[in-house]
C-alpha cells in the first residue's frame, strides 16, 4: 500500500474547497460508484465536489445517485474546463495514470498548476502529490469506504455513500466472487448495507437491465466462443459487424468474458472487440489463479490492470490480433497448467 501526505491532505480538506474529481475513460461501476460516492461524502463536509468523466458510461449505471450532476468531457467541454479552473485539488479515482483518461482530457489535466489526489486499485501507478493507492484492494469503492474511515467520518455515510460504494464493489468483484473479495470487503458491504443500500436492487439496476438486442449480442458473442484445452485459454470475438447487427450500446459487452472464464477447466479467457471509431481491437484479459493477465496485457497489448483482470488494445487487425494472441501461449503453457486447480 502507498499512502502519501494523508496527513497533510486531511488537512487541507478541514476547509471548504471547490473539487473536480475526475473517472477513467470508459467508466464502469467502480468509477462511476466511486466517484460519486466521494462526491457525496465531500458535499456533507461542506465542500463543492464536481464529477468530471471523459465520455459516456453504459446505461445500467444512469440510475446511481448523483449521476445527473456529472459532466462529460466529450460532450460538456466548456462546462469541465470551468470546473477545472474554478478547483483547488483533482481527485483521480480508478485509474494510475493521466494517459487512462484518453488524449483530449489528458492534454489538459497535464496543464493543471494545483495537486492530485490518487485513489486507486491499479498496479505501477504514476506518482502524485496525494496518493492512496492499495493494489490488494478489490475495488476503489472499498479503498473510498477506508478513506472515508480513515478521515473519521464513518457516520457521514448516508444512503446515498452506500448505495454508490455497494455498486462498484459489487460489479468490480463480479458480485463478490473474485478473489480479491476479502472478508474485510464483506464486513463493509454489510455495514454498507446497513447504512441503506439495498442489495437486491442495486442488483437488479445493474443485471437485470437486458435489452432484447444486448441478449442478442450476448448469444452471437458465444457463438464466437473458442477453446483452446492445451492452454486452458478460451477467447471470444465480436466485430464490428457484428455489434451493428445487434445495435450495440455502451456497456452491452460489459461481463461477456466472464463467460468464457466459467468454462470447467479454463484459467484464461479473453474477448476481441473490434472498434472501428478508434481504429483499435479493445481486449479484456482474465484469468484464475496465479497466472498474471496484468504482465501479460502490459507485455504485448499497450494495457494492463490487475493480476485477474486487465485490459489491452490492439492496432492490427481482428485477424491478426488473434493470431498474435494465440501464437505467444505455448510460451505461457507451464504457467498456464499449474495456475489454478480445481
Amino acid at each position: 500500500m502507498i499512502l502519501k501526505n494523508f496527513e497533510a491532505l486531511k488537512a487541507y480538506l478541514e476547509t471548504p474547497r471547490n473539487i473536480v474529481i475526475i473517472g477513467h475513460k470508459n467508466p464502469d461501476g467502480d468509477a462511476v460508484g466511486s466517484t460519486l460516492g466521494l462526491k457525496h461524502y465531500l458535499d456533507l463536509k461542506g465542500h463543492t465536489a464536481q464529477v468530471l468523466m471523459p465520455n459516456e458510461f453504459p446505461d445500467f449505471l444512469h440510475w446511481i445517485p448523483g449521476v445527473e450532476t456529472v459532466y462529460r468531457f466529450d460532450r460538456q467541454n466548456n462546462q469541465c474546463v470551468k470546473a477545472l479552473k474554478k478547483s483547488e485539488i483533482i481527485f483521480l479515482l480508478d485509474f494510475n495514470a493521466l494517459h487512462r483518461v484518453g488524449d483530449d482530457m489528458k492534454n489538459t489535466l497535464e496543464k493543471y498548476e494545483n495537486d492530485f489526489a490518487l485513489i486507486d486499485h491499479h498496479q505501477q501507478p504514476d506518482e502524485f502529490e496525494y496518493m492512496y493507492s492499495d493494489t490488494e484492494i478489490c475495488s476503489t469503492c472499498q479503498m473510498v469506504y477506508s478513506f472515508i474511515e480513515m478521515m473519521g467520518d464513518v457516520d457521514l455515510i448516508d444512503k446515498n455513500i452506500a448505495t454508490c460504494l455497494y455498486t462498484g464493489i459489487m460489479t468490480d468483484t463480479g458480485s463478490f466472487r473474485f478473489r480479491s473479495t476479502t472478508s474485510k470487503t464483506h464486513r463493509i458491504i454489510a455495514d454498507l448495507i446497513d447504512r441503506g443500500a439495498e442489495n437486491d436492487r442495486i442488483h437488479s439496476n445493474v443485471y437485470d437491465a437486458n435489452s432484447y438486442s444486448r441478449l442478442q449480442l450476448l448469444g452471437q458473442s458465444l457463438s464466437n466462443l473458442k477453446v483452446l484445452p492445451e492452454f486452458k485459454t478460451a477467447f471470444i470475438t465480436l466485430s464490428q459487424e457484428e455489434k451493428n447487427k445487434f445495435n450495440y450500446e455502451k456497456g452491452d459487452t460489459e461481463g461477456v468474458v466472464n463467460y468464457a472464464l466459467s468454462l470447467k477447466g479454463i484459467v484464461f479467457a479473453v474477448i476481441f472487440i473490434e472498434d472501428i471509431e478508434q481504429g483499435i481491437i479493445k481486449i479484456s484479459f482474465r484469468s484464475k489463479g496465479s497466472f498474471s493477465v496484468n504482465k501479460f496485457a502490459r507485455s504485448y497489448f499497450n494495457g494492463g490492470g490487475h493480476d485477474n483482470a486487465a485490459g489491452g488494445r490492439s492496432t492490427i487487425s481482428m485477424e491478426d490480433t488473434v493470431e498474435k494472441f494465440k501464437s505467444l501461449l505455448p510460451n505461457y503453457k507451464e504457467e498456464l497448467l499449474v495456475s489454478y486447480e480445481e
